[in-house]
């Protein structure tokens, strides 16, 4: 039962049309391995602006694609922002690589450029320097692709972008998926995301060999491609294993529900930024900071991530708006503090000091297309009471 006096931080919004997309592939002959999800990463490549896309059944699958069609292995090293959530680096653990962490920009609060080449000119005196960098598009902001590629071309190292939050997000006037300064582009479409397929993800690419690779480890490793095999096919019937690959399929219900949310993916991040607008203006007497968008982005606002001034104040405001009925929540956690990094001794020898601050003050207010003005001002007005204003 919905409790319509409860206000989450994020929720999908699913229609009618929605409802009737899913319900026609049901009626059809292909619930899975059918026409659907081509016809997905073709709307989705061509709203990004970029060649490929591979869909498959959530970010997390997406990342490990990405790293596994990258050549990352054991002994080599990823680097990402600790500010994420735990899939943007467990993507590394996956392939049995080592993963490590770049402080944030406390503005931004993305992956630092600055921070990043500071590292990078410490890792190559000891011949440690990442083979994969994750910069991570937090809250739906770009991180500064542009500097962090320059660093690529000079440390050579290839780039992933976890463009999770940013569907719908512009970066230097282009779209977020674009590639323009990346090997491959992660997005998702969890419920709580921009659109949403109910679970799922896709990877985008430029490069037909990395899109070729991800789509046959996406399926086993199977391939029916005769110019793929290693001999002749017996028949019509034959398939061969070419990799060791993985059940990362998305269905096609899933394809169709995400071909009908992204009609409206635009109209869902201009109301995002309505309402970011209103928070703003809201919000500007309060002891927080708001957050901050860079001149060469334009976000998706997956997420709005407040920042208080006394980080002492953050569980009592937090536990007064959970009993108000306003359902906020703190994203992230700084990956490098979870117990399993714990283990590895990482957190004794790295320090991090703007994340560690960011996650000390931070808070998450509601945010999605279908928060009315009246709902936010119960938000706001939760707040001041939190506040003792």
């Amino acid at each position: 039962m919905v409790n319509d006096s409860y206000i989450p931080y994020g929720r999908q919004d699913v229609t009618q049309e929605d409802i009737d997309a899913v319900i026609d592939v049901l009626r059809s002959d292909f619930l899975t391995q059918g026409p659907s999800v081509p016809i997905f990463e073709k709307a989705i490549a061509d709203y990004c602006g970029v060649g490929y896309g591979v869909a498959v059944n959530s970010a997390t699958s997406a990342l490990h694609l990405a790293c596994l069609s990258l050549g990352l292995g054991p002994d080599d090293l990823l680097w990402t922002s600790p500010i994420t959530f735990v899939a943007s680096a467990n993507c590394a653990l996956y392939c049995g690589a080592k993963v490590e962490f770049v402080d944030i920009d406390p503005v931004t609060y993305n992956l630092c450029p600055a921070a990043l080449e500071i590292k990078l000119i410490q890792a190559e005196k000891i011949g440690r320097l990442p083979k994969i960098v994750v910069p991570v598009h937090l809250c739906g902001q770009s991180c500064d692709m542009q500097s962090i590629k320059s660093l690529a071309e000079k440390y050579k190292f290839k780039i992933i972008e976890d463009a999770s939050h940013a569907i719908g997000a512009k970066y230097q006037n282009n779209p977020v998926g674009s590639c323009q300064y990346s090997d491959i582009t992660i997005l998702s479409f969890h419920p709580v995301k921009i659109i949403t397929t109910g679970e799922g993800g896709m990877a985008l690419t430029n490069d037909s060999a990395l899109a070729e690779s991800m789509v046959d480890l996406r399926s086993h490793g199977i391939t029916r491609d005769p110019l793929k095999m290693v001999h002749e096919a017996d028949g019509d019937w034959y398939y061969q294993q070419i990799a060791l690959g993985f059940n990362y399929r998305m269905t096609d219900m899933q394809a169709a529900l995400g071909v009908s949310q992204l009609g409206r993916l635009d109209d869902y991040v201009f109301r995002r930024h309505q309402i970011a607008d209103r928070y703003n203006k809201a919000l500007i007497d309060f002891p927080l900071e708001t957050p901050t968008t860079s001149g060469d982005n334009y976000s998706a606002f997956h997420l709005y991530v407040v920042q208080l001034h006394d980080s002492s104040l953050r569980k009592t405001v937090f536990d007064s708006l959970r009993n108000q009925g306003i359902g906020v929540n703190v994203h992230y956690i700084p990956v490098h503090m979870q117990p399993y990094h714990k283990k590895t001794g990482l957190n004794e020898i790295v320090s991090l000091p703007h994340s560690e601050r960011y996650y000390s003050k931070a808070i998450s207010l509601p945010m999605y297309p279908a928060l009315t003005k009246s709902k936010q001002s119960q938000v706001v007005d939760a707040l001041t009471m939190a506040f003792g204003l």
